[in-house]
């Protein structure tokens, strides 16, 4: 199994959502940006570097939401709490991306992968 790193960035009350082109299977569908942990990298560093290639901006993780979520039956993945440290999200593999508050989760078309961390999220955005 290889890992895959997601980072949900949290602002203000909201999460940054990022919406697909690619594969034609999953255009138009919401996703936590990320990717793939490379051989020899932390799963905190692949975060990292794959915000910055997909948005060019920079997070630092604050922690992981809770379980594992199988994509396809090679991969694995796993979400982290994420702050944006500087620069503004520039969707550069996505062709949207939008700021989504607690109550806003489920207006979205999450990936499959995605949706079993979205009731640790909300209660993590909820929580004082």
């Amino acid at each position: 199994m290889r890992w895959v790193v997601g980072a949900a960035v949290l602002r203000d009350g909201r999460v940054l959502a990022a919406r697909r082109t690619t594969p034609a299977a999953t255009a138009g569908r919401w996703e936590f940006p990320g990717g793939k942990v490379e051989p020899g990298e932390t799963p905190e560093a692949a975060l990292v570097r794959e915000v910055a290639e997909e948005l060019g901006c920079e997070v630092e993780v604050t922690g992981w939401l809770p379980g594992t979520a199988a994509i396809g039956s090679t991969h694995v993945l796993t979400v982290a709490t994420t702050r944006l440290v500087s620069g503004e999200p520039d969707p550069r593999e996505h062709d949207a991306v939008r700021w989504l508050a607690a109550h806003e989760l489920g207006d979205v078309d999450w990936l499959e992968p995605d949706r079993p961390f979205l009731p640790a999220l909300r209660s993590a955005m909820m929580a004082p």
